[in-house]
């Protein structure tokens, strides 16, 4: 069941979320979590190109779907819980999620404040959104921006199109790329 009043907006098929992938630097070794996971688009997409797949949902019925829908491939652990509660796993992992809009501040604050932060984060995003979170003279950089940017080199990877979703957003939507820097960027 897709929860319009929470900021929901799924990919249309596996094809489309493998054409997102394959504009990420996500290898076969990798492992990756699905923030959202929802009915697994995503990951049925990531588990084709990842060594492990952490897809993360928190609606019981949803998880139910994502499990039924996923149940062929051995490299997917679903995980049914609010991923800003859920403990991240040791080791190096990336992040490639659509997650619900209204959660995407509180999102990059918890995996840039982490104790074991990913080394790549791919997430869609609404475009107004992404604008901020980029260290540039053409946009208005948010606080939220300027601190990811002292570990993170971010930018716009591709624009994406309203019919790419169900439901459409009333927004327009990027897939946003970030990735760790090898040394932090001090001020000073």
């Amino acid at each position: 069941m897709r929860k319009y009043q929470l900021s929901q907006h799924f990919l249309k098929s596996p094809k489309l979320a493998l054409f997102l992938i394959g504009h990420s630097n996500i290898k076969k070794r990798d492992t990756v979590i699905d923030i959202g996971a929802g009915s697994g688009v995503i990951t049925a997409a990531l588990a084709k190109r990842c060594r492990r797949v952490i897809a993360v949902e928190p609606d019981a019925e949803t998880a139910a779907l994502l499990r039924k829908n996923v149940a062929k491939y051995e490299n997917v652990e679903i995980v049914q819980c609010d991923f800003l509660e859920m403990d991240l796993p040791e080791g190096e992992y990336k992040i490639f999620a659509n997650p619900p809009f209204h959660l995407s501040s509180a999102i990059l604050h918890k995996l840039d404040e982490a104790d074991n932060p990913p080394t790549a984060i791919y997430l869609i995003l609404q475009k107004q959104f992404a604008l901020k979170l980029l260290n540039n003279d053409r946009h208005y950089t948010s606080q939220l921006g300027k601190q990811l940017f002292v570990h993170y080199s971010p930018r716009i990877r591709l624009p994406m199109r309203q019919d790419y979703f169900t439901p459409p957003p009333a927004v327009p939507t990027v897939l946003l790329e970030l990735k760790r820097r090898q040394d932090d960027i001090i001020d000073g």
